[in-house]
């Protein structure tokens, strides 16, 4: 059984719950997002595998996930880049934001979401149970794309990639 962690809206931890229970019931928990730039500046995109509990088949930053009960949050994340694109890089801490977001199939995604950033020339190698391919955009393409098709993105992304672009020394 996958826990998560629950959290109030400073980031204290309150307990943990069953993964998708807490996405059931929407409540607060703790997650990280992970955006990778290359060495040219472009930013590299995962497409969620199509059988993802939500957010199938749409693309989004490197890699998202939980941290497990009482694993550091940059502990999680260097660990799911690894499981996820079997990809290692120095990662930094830029921000927390908080999101909620209903889909359509009735889950909640209602996360503290820590982001980081890395650097890396590395090609991924995507382990498919997560995502199905991968491409690297220069930000001016990403921008114009998302705000030509934006249903091919996913909520939190499109909610922070121009932050991350903004406060991220490229």
């Amino acid at each position: 059984m996958e826990e998560v962690v629950l959290v109030d809206k400073d980031d204290n931890v309150i307990g943990t719950s069953e993964k998708m229970a807490a996405h059931q019931s929407g409540q607060l928990h703790r997650a990280f997002s992970i955006f990778i730039f290359n060495s040219k500046g472009e930013m590299l995109l995962q497409q969620r595998a199509m059988h993802k509990y939500h957010s199938g088949g749409l693309w989004t930053n490197a890699c998202c996930s939980h941290p497990r009960p009482e694993e550091p949050t940059i502990d999680a994340a260097n660990r799911r880049l690894t499981e996820e694109l079997g990809m290692k890089t120095d990662l930094s801490f830029l921000f927390t934001f908080t999101y909620e977001a209903e889909f359509e199939n009735g889950l909640i995604e209602h996360e503290l979401d820590h982001v980081f950033v890395g650097n890396s020339d590395i090609m991924p190698v995507l382990n498919t149970d997560e995502a199905i391919n991968y491409k690297y955009l220069t930000v001016e393409n990403l921008i114009q794309d998302v705000k030509v098709k934006p249903e091919n993105y996913t909520f939190w992304f499109r909610k922070i990639y121009e932050k991350v672009i903004n406060n991220y020394n490229l």
